[in-house]
């Protein structure tokens, strides 16, 4: 047991330096208020919109892919909310005296991250029905995920684990369709 701790502990030791460096990154007025505006538009607001849009666009064509989105959502928030309540894992700024929360929390807990979690499960299915949304869906999650480490919100492992669990949710999606 003792030859898993050191690798373990490492990887904690990694995770809270890198949160932490992100974090200090949100000293900007810019940096911050740019990722302020970017996790508030993960909130939802951004898929909202693209959801409407493309039905406003393409009409009938745009319906499965926004119900696929939704479907892809309510899994993914159901998945989400059960390993929170599992795991408990206090945000960083509640841990580490040198990460300042600079956001606004939906919860007390912070694995995994559901910001990046929706982002990559919805751009997954958008850009699997519509290519052409690469460039403007890739960047905003990206975007996404950097915003949690920056914000103080999540650590890099909760943004890692958020990516791996929206990737596995929209790619099952896609196996069960």
């Amino acid at each position: 047991m003792s030859n898993l701790n050191f690798p373990l502990q490492q990887i904690k030791t990694w995770d809270m330096e890198l949160c932490a460096f992100c974090n200090r990154q949100s000293r900007s007025f810019t940096v911050r208020n740019l990722f302020r505006l970017v996790s508030r538009l993960g909130d939802g607001v951004f898929w909202y919109v693209l959801m409407i849009v493309l039905l406003l666009q393409y009409q009938g064509a745009a319906l499965p892919a926004v119900v696929h989105m939704i479907a892809v959502g309510l899994v993914g928030t159901a998945l989400y909310k059960f390993i929170k309540g599992k795991t408990l894992r206090p945000r960083p700024f509640n841990v580490y005296p040198a990460i300042v929360c600079v956001g606004k929390t939906l919860d007390q807990f912070s694995f995994p991250s559901g910001h990046t979690m929706h982002a990559v499960g919805f751009g997954i299915v958008a850009v699997a029905y519509f290519h052409g949304l690469i460039w403007l869906v890739l960047p905003f999650s990206v975007l996404v995920g950097l915003s949690r480490p920056i914000l103080g919100l999540h650590y890099p492992s909760d943004v890692l684990a958020g990516a791996a669990l929206g990737a596995a949710v929209a790619g099952l999606s896609f196996a069960l369709i």
